[in-house]
Formats: C-alpha cells, sequence, structure tokens
C-alpha cells in the first residue's frame, strides 16, 4: 500500500509540473502599474539653480582674484606698458615707462632682458590704447631706429 501512495504522489507531482506552465500562460496577463517619471519640474529647477550658483560662484572668484591679486599691490601703477611686439611664438619684444624712464625689454620663457633704456619722450602722453595714425610712425619704426642707432653708437 505505502508503494502504491508513493506512486501516486509522484505520478500527481509529475502531472502538476506538466500543466503548470499551461495554466501560468492561460492567465490574464498582469500589467504593471505606470512608473512616475523621476524627472519633474522640481528637480529639473533645482538642477538648475545649483548649477547657476556655482557659475556665479567661479565668476566672482575669478573676479576677486583679478580685482585683489598680489601683483597688481606693488606696482601701484607707477609701471606701464607703453607697445609690444611678438618677435616669435614665444619671444616679445616690450616697450614699458617707469617713472621718467623707458625700457626696451627683450622678454622669452624664463629671462627678461633690458635692451635699452631711454628718457621719457615729451610727446609720450598717448594712452597704451591708442594705435598711430597713418601719418604717425609706430613703435616698430621707433624701434628699428633705436636698434640702427644702438648699432652705430
Amino acid at each position: 500500500m505505502r508503494l502504491i501512495k508513493e506512486a501516486v504522489v509522484r505520478c500527481s507531482a509529475g502531472l502538476l509540473l506538466c500543466f503548470l506552465p499551461c495554466t501560468v500562460l492561460a492567465a490574464p496577463p498582469v500589467v504593471p502599474a505606470p512608473i512616475a517619471s523621476p524627472i519633474s519640474f522640481i528637480g529639473m529647477l533645482q538642477v538648475l539653480l545649483g548649477l547657476g550658483l556655482v557659475l556665479a560662484a567661479v565668476a566672482g572668484s575669478a573676479w576677486l582674484l583679478r580685482r585683489f591679486s598680489p601683483g597688481q599691490i606693488g606696482a601701484g601703477g607707477a609701471v606701464k606698458v607703453i607697445g609690444g611686439v611678438a618677435l616669435g611664438p614665444k619671444e616679445r619684444l616690450v616697450l614699458v615707462e617707469i617713472g621718467e624712464t623707458w625700457l626696451v625689454l627683450g622678454v622669452a620663457p624664463g629671462r627678461v632682458n633690458t635692451l635699452h633704456t631711454l628718457a621719457k619722450p615729451e610727446a609720450a602722453e598717448l594712452p597704451a590704447e591708442r594705435q598711430p595714425s597713418r601719418g604717425e610712425p609706430g613703435f616698430s619704426v621707433w624701434l628699428k631706429q633705436a636698434i640702427q642707432g644702438r648699432k652705430l653708437g
């Protein structure tokens, strides 16, 4: 009797396993509830406000560094760059006014050499941004004359 019971249990378990997929397929499909979008208007507004705050902080820091940089405190406006010309990719020739003296400086990476020193001309009250007109000699003409005068002297 015991053997018959075990055979019946095994047979019914086997039949149950065979027909189980059919019952799952016959069931109506379960439709999941729609998921709310994680991106909302409030969330986007918070992100944009945070980004604006960070950009304003970066711009404010740059302005403060430019305004209160230690290099400009010591000069006190005593040094003015009158003009300059690029001689190569990293070399420049710069005309600098310090008090009543003009210096012609050769500037290269890691070096600044004084090439020529002269007194400030009387008619040199031009702002640094003013470009010479067509009738006036420019910085390059003055530089050529200074170099030729140095070679002759």
